[in-house]
């Protein structure tokens, strides 16, 4: 009887280290001054500062941030559609775009790719997207982890995660508690569904209404999978640059991505117990995408706005003074935005104008 082998059980070590070595041209492509190099090594180095007049933060008082994410569900369409170079953006924007709401600065990024079989070619395309996000993100990739997991997922699926190191000087950090009313609510576009809602979006896409991903929606301009697909904004550039005109004033008093729960639990997050948002219905556009959903499953308008970012992204609670001089800024990153609404006293509620209640 022949002897069994790790390549019987379905991992394949050689094809493991031909994938491998595919991989450092890519994490290279992100590499900052900070990095310090290891090949080989066990973990990835980062110094927090750097000795050059250039590259030097002269941080103050640090304190890092760290968040995880995921892509979610977004993952099946990509598998249906044979596309999984856009992925890695998603999951690097779900993690930066979190550690933006505190101010600070992302530093480094790590991934945990989850694969039923070794597959060079396809990790190198998902790998592509990861470092393409870092890019965009001003980010290091500076490691990560690949498990081949043949009896946790079937063929054709994988999953993956993202990890984020942040930093920001403690007197710099937004918490959220500095929001006082006629502070104004400043709504940046989103580029889509992000990564959110897509167990709803794709019941109601491919089971509901039997769509395939390569039908053409004639009111969008695009397949279903284009639309699906659009990668996550990454926000990083144009609010670093914001915080960072703003140095002697603190302008901006909290900063709220706009992920599951929607507008409304997204933003309740960051309130102070004393105050209230009120959000100005119709006072943006929300992009066809989300009506096209709506229409195609028949769902109601709170279930919409409970489950989906309905066009706006991310939140800056701001001073009204510099609220235009913001928008301006932001605006010269190609991102559009809006005045949606204002903070007035309250008890850390978020509704829409005219109600009483919170909406819930």
């Amino acid at each position: 009887m022949a002897k069994l082998t790790y390549k019987d059980a379905g991992v394949d070590l050689d094809i493991y280290n031909q994938a491998m070595e595919r991989l450092p041209r890519l994490l290279a492509r992100t590499f900052t001054p900070r990095v310090i190099p290891l090949p080989g090594g066990f973990a990835g180095l980062f110094q927090l500062d750097f000795d050059c007049p250039i590259f030097a933060r002269r941080y103050r008082n640090p304190v890092l941030v760290a968040c995880s994410d995921g892509v979610g569900t977004k993952l099946k369409v990509a598998s249906m559609m044979g596309r999984h170079n856009t992925v890695g953006i998603d999951l690097v924007a779900m993690n930066v775009n979190d550690a933006l709401c505190c101010g600070a600065e992302p530093l480094f990024f790590l991934d945990y790719v989850a694969l039923p079989k070794d597959d060079p070619p396809l990790l190198e395309e998902i790998l592509s997207g990861i470092a393409t996000g870092c890019q965009m993100a001003n980010c290091a990739l500076i490691g990560g982890e690949t498990a081949i997991l043949p009896d946790t997922y079937q063929p054709g699926d994988y999953d993956l995660a993202g990890f984020c190191v942040a930093v920001v000087d403690r007197d710099e950090l937004i918490t959220g508690k500095t929001i006082v009313p006629g502070d104004l609510l400043v709504g940046l576009a989103s580029s889509g569904l992000h990564s959110n809602g897509y167990s709803l979006a794709r019941k109601v896409v491919f089971q509901h209404a039997g769509l395939k991903v390569n039908d053409y929606i004639p009111s969008l301009g695009q397949t279903v999978g284009e639309v699906l697909l659009r990668p996550t904004t990454i926000y990083v550039p144009a609010i670093r640059s914001v915080l960072r005109y703003y140095r002697v004033k603190t302008v901006v008093h909290g900063i709220a991505h706009v992920t599951g729960g929607g507008i409304f639990d997204n933003l309740r997050r960051i309130l102070p117990p004393h105050v209230d948002a009120i959000v100005e219905p119709h006072s943006w556009p929300v992009p066809p995408v989300f009506r096209w959903l709506q229409s195609l499953g028949d769902i109601e308008e709170a279930e919409m706005f409970r489950v989906f970012n309905m066009g706006i992204g991310m939140i800056l609670v701001v001073s009204a003074y510099y609220a235009d001089s913001i928008r301006h800024q932001i605006e010269e990153f190609g991102i559009e935005s809006w005045i949606i609404g204002r903070i007035a006293a309250g008890s850390g509620k978020v509704c829409w104008a005219g109600e009483l209640s919170e909406r819930r």
